[in-house]
């Protein structure tokens, strides 16, 4: 079965992590440039002083830039998410939504940059915001890119 963009946001909304933690992912673009998440912060999903826990935000931002790039460059590329970093702006109450993108020229860049496997880090940046439209938090995701190695056949002599 082919992953579609709206069975892996389907897929990723259930998987048990997310779904425990409160965060579900609202979609896919069919073109694997766009995803839009969202942090339902409640009993389960908040800090002792009631507001969203910062492990649920990171979580919330944690795959999303690593899966864009990998749709977009393909199978014959490595692409990890390697190292992220959160900057707290305000306290997040209610339903928090973070937007991702990954514009082709950007994922045409990653490819000719790892062509022939070089190793390339790559930062992408977001930002979580409350249902009034007020950033909560600003997060950096870097992402791992290299071109993986072919393998040929032996030739017979």
């Amino acid at each position: 079965m082919r992953i579609t963009p709206r069975r892996l946001a389907i897929g990723m909304s259930l998987w048990i992590p997310n779904l425990c933690s409160g965060i579900r992912v609202r979609r896919f673009a069919d073109d694997w440039t766009h995803a839009t998440v969202e942090l339902h912060v409640n009993l389960f999903t908040r800090n002792y002083v009631k507001t969203a826990f910062g492990g649920s935000m990171s979580a919330m931002t944690d795959p999303y830039f690593f899966m864009l790039v990998m749709h977009q460059l393909g199978r014959d590329y490595v692409v990890w998410d390697t190292r992220g970093e959160i900057e707290f702006v305000k306290p997040g109450r209610g339903v928090l939504t973070a937007h991702f993108h990954v514009s082709p020229e950007k994922a045409a860049e990653l490819r000719e940059r790892a062509h022939g496997g070089a190793k390339v880090l790559e930062w992408f940046e977001t930002e979580i915001k409350d249902a009034d439209g007020d950033t909560v938090a600003r997060v950096r995701r870097e992402v791992y890119v290299r071109e993986k190695k072919r393998v040929t056949a032996a030739r017979d002599a």
